[in-house]
């Protein structure tokens, strides 16, 4: 975005873009978490896994967001709004700062963290990165279970 500031406070290390801060992150993030450094790639996408979660980063520099999304699971034929209020239900409180999303282009159910990316810091990329790995990695088996096929 126009006039944006991409700046990492704690280390005092301005970035000449959204894509090279959080590419900064990623590489702190898998120092700490002992995993090898996700790249992101042409467009400012890469992934991470965590746990049976997989969570793709975007950097949609355009938008001036950062969006996090993990699979769950594929929307079933049956019992939709049952799994509908359940994920609202979910969003409510046991989320954090994530929130299940459908995406109707694949019919899926993901979690998802979108952020600003002016004035993002290290810790708050971080807790969103691990929010997003843990509630993915926590209710894909328990909705798949609750909702087969």
């Amino acid at each position: 975005m126009a006039n944006a500031r991409y700046e990492d406070r704690e280390l005092g290390t301005v970035f000449p873009n959204a894509s090279a801060m959080v590419q900064s992150y990623l590489d702190r993030f898998a120092k700490r978490v002992g995993r090898q450094t996700p790249v992101l790639d042409a467009q400012g996408e890469a992934s991470m896994p965590r746990g049976s979660a997989r969570v793709q980063i975007q950097v949609l520099e355009d938008h001036g967001v950062l969006l996090l999304t993990a699979a769950v699971l594929p929307i079933p034929k049956a019992n939709r709004e049952v799994l509908y209020r359940r994920l609202l239900e979910l969003s409510f409180l046991a989320t954090a700062d994530a929130a299940f999303a459908i995406d109707a282009k694949t019919d899926e159910v993901y979690v998802r963290a979108l952020r600003r990316l002016s004035s993002l810091d290290y810790e708050e990329f971080a807790d969103l990165l691990a929010t997003v790995a843990k509630v993915a990695d926590e209710w894909d088996d328990k909705l798949r279970a609750e909702f087969p096929g």
